[in-house]
């Protein structure tokens, strides 16, 4: 019950920019599950929004962190738009297991680093857990731009590890909103997914 009404006051102490925030974001998801190029527009104002606020807050990491999304939201449309994801049927390419397993070594260890140093050298809390899904959404945004169809089971496992980080913390909004991320994550995985078999199969894909 506690955590209902906090959830609930909560949201009620929301202000207008970040409902608008949030109602953007999820725009940004419904629109890349289409693949439609103007889920660029809406994650660069999202993001835009939520870098102000964090800076605002100092929140600063945060705040640095939603900067890099706003760049690759310009990337993200320039990629979909001029570069060779869109002279290909679909754009959405998958990489082998070998290749996450690298990448994902490589960004645990990045992530272990910047863990150690926050644990040890600033009042962050969760050191460790928050550089970990931080650094993941950093690979994880280039994997959009790049439309890689795995992106999607990253976004999952990123939310979920984000969902016990803000439950942990006492923000139950933000979970809401989290738990309702993971699981337009795994709808947009597995419309992205029909889209790339399907390309593979030579069959056009559906609207």
């Amino acid at each position: 019950m506690d955590a209902l009404n906090s959830t609930l006051s909560g949201f009620a102490a929301m202000s207008g920019w970040e409902y608008a925030a949030v109602a953007l974001s999820v725009a940004y998801l419904l629109l890349a599950m289409r693949e439609s190029l103007w889920c660029w527009p809406a994650a660069f104002f999202s993001t835009l929004i939520y870098t102000l606020m964090y800076w605002q807050g100092a929140l600063l990491m945060e705040s640095l962190l939603h900067f890099y999304y706003m760049g690759m939201a310009i990337y993200g449309w320039w990629a979909w738009r001029y570069g060779k994801e869109r002279s290909e049927r679909q754009g959405i390419v998958s990489y082998s297991l070998s290749t996450h397993a690298k990448l994902i070594v490589a960004t645990a260890l990045i992530a272990a680093g910047i863990g150690y140093f926050m644990d040890n050298y600033t009042r962050a809390d969760y050191a460790y857990l928050d550089s970990l899904t931080t650094c993941f959404a950093v690979l994880t945004t280039y994997f959009v731009a790049k439309k890689v169809l795995e992106n999607w089971l990253y976004w999952v496992v990123i939310d979920a590890a984000s969902i016990y980080l803000y439950l942990a913390k006492g923000y139950y909004p933000t979970v809401v909103l989290f738990v309702f991320y993971t699981f337009m994550a795994i709808a947009g995985y597995l419309r992205w997914r029909q889209q790339y078999q399907q390309k593979e199969e030579g069959a056009p894909a559906y609207a």
